[in-house]
Parts: C-alpha cells; sequence; structure tokens
C-alpha cells in the first residue's frame, strides 16, 4: 500500500477575512506525481502556501506522514522572488538549497559543493556556475531555482507554474527532469497548462474554492468544465489542448 506524506483534511483559507478555499481533502502519496489545475483566482497558490506553512489554515488540518512533524520539502515558486541585481552566482544560489543542512557561520562541505555541480549538470547549466544571477535569462534563472528546490532531495517537490520562464527548447528536458526526480520523491505540479499537466502527471486535482481529485490523468472535457464552472473549447496543439471560455464566477463546486 502505498505510504501517505501529506494529508489535508478539511482544510479552510483566505485572506483579509475573505474566503478562498474551503471543503479541501487531499492524500498526496509517497512517489506521487500530482498536477493542480484550476482557473484563476481559484485559490491553487493558496493551496500552496498552506502546505508550505506560508499561510495558516483558517480551520481543518494538514499532517506530514501522519502527523504533524515537518518534511523536507523543494519549492519553485510561480515568480521568482530574487533581486536580480543582488551579487549571487549559479552555484551560490543552488547551493542556498543546503541552507538547513549547515550552521549559519560554517562553509558548504566538498560533497554539498560536488551534489551541486551534478544538479548544475542536470539543469544543462554548465560553464555558468559562476555567472551572476542578473547575467541569466528567464529560463536560466527558473533552472537555477528550480536546481535549488531538489538539491536537499526533498520528500516532495512542490513547482508553481515551472514552465513561466523556461524557453520551449528546455520544457521537454524539463519534464524529462522531473521524470527523474519523481523516481526519488514525490512532485506537486500546479499549472494553467491543461494539456502538458495530463501528459505528464499520475493523478490531477481541481482547485477552484473546493477541490475535485481524478486518480489518473484520463479527464474528460465535461470534467473540466464542471470544475473550471465554465465552458472549455479544445483546440489544436498536444493530447488535451484547451482554451478557456467565458466568465470564471468562482461559485461553489458540488463534489
Amino acid at each position: 500500500m502505498e505510504k501517505s506524506i501529506i494529508t489535508i483534511k478539511n482544510l479552510s483559507a483566505g485572506y483579509n477575512k475573505k474566503r478562498v478555499l474551503h471543503d479541501i481533502n487531499l492524500t498526496v502519496y509517497e512517489k506521487d506525481f500530482l498536477g493542480i489545475i484550476g482557473p484563476n483566482g481559484g485559490g491553487k497558490t493558496t493551496l500552496i502556501k498552506c502546505i508550505l506553512g506560508l499561510l495558516k489554515p483558517t480551520s481543518g488540518e494538514i499532517l506530514f506522514n501522519g502527523d504533524k512533524s515537518p518534511i523536507t520539502m523543494g519549492y519553485l515558486p510561480q515568480y521568482n522572488i530574487l533581486d536580480k541585481k543582488f551579487p549571487i552566482s549559479v552555484l551560490e544560489v543552488i547551493l542556498s538549497g543546503l541552507n538547513s543542512k549547515k550552521t549559519l557561520h560554517t562553509k558548504y562541505n566538498e560533497g554539498q559543493r560536488e551534489k551541486a555541480h551534478e544538479v548544475i549538470k542536470q539543469m544543462g547549466l554548465e560553464g555558468l556556475e559562476r555567472r551572476s544571477i542578473e547575467e541569466l535569462s528567464g529560463g536560466q534563472l527558473q533552472r537555477t531555482l528550480l536546481g535549488r528546490a531538489i538539491i536537499s532531495n526533498p520528500s516532495v517537490v512542490i513547482l508553481d507554474e515551472p514552465n513561466t520562464y523556461i524557453d520551449k527548447s528546455f520544457e521537454a528536458k524539463l519534464f524529462n527532469i522531473l521524470g527523474d526526480i519523481n523516481k526519488k520523491c514525490a512532485i506537486i505540479l500546479v499549472s494553467h497548462d491543461i494539456g502538458t499537466v495530463i501528459q505528464k502527471v499520475k493523478s490531477v486535482a481541481c482547485v477552484n474554492e473546493t477541490l475535485n481529485y481524478h486518480p489518473d490523468p484520463g479527464i474528460t472535457t465535461e470534467w473540466l468544465e464542471k470544475n473550471f464552472n465554465c465552458p472549455i473549447e479544445l483546440v489544436g496543439h498536444g493530447l488535451l489542448p484547451h482554451r478557456i471560455l467565458g466568465k470564471h464566477n468562482n461559485t461553489e463546486n458540488n463534489s
């Protein structure tokens, strides 16, 4: 039986007394690859913030490995939060993913530096180790931040719109990398790109104030329309390409 690493029970959350999510129930299993989709404003990023401990739910609970003990998580945010003018190199950014494994005043050891160089190669950033982040393209910076997210060998990697700044030439390689990462840990992938998500993940959750879970990526347009609360028209790219039509009124789902 698969081991659950994250269990969300009856979670509600919001900002400034405005409820964004309600009645969220979800289990993420060891080596799961969960795709989270949903309309803008539906609460996808709010849910991720709750899992990461960046936002306290207004009700409900989140358990890790069956209790509230923290687990190691890697996180790639939707928008990079680094000041590109800050004088830090690609190598230093990736190594910063190991800060929790050393004290403030100690240096990274040889093994940690070797691991960083392995990640740099995995991310296709060879030759850029000493380059300042202000000299990077958007795709190179995103790959650097992904390297930082995975270097600590986390139990789960959470990616919020990971291909936002990835150049198209690297996108296929990105998902090959995620496939390799998924052999060792769970992945939660948040994306508006429905076609890409269902081709790559093992299960799908649609978040639109509440959450509707589908145990495999073989979803139908009817399921999508019900959970997006608006019509969805298929257009001509990918296995399940899409265009969302109509207004998202964020009405409550009936599950």
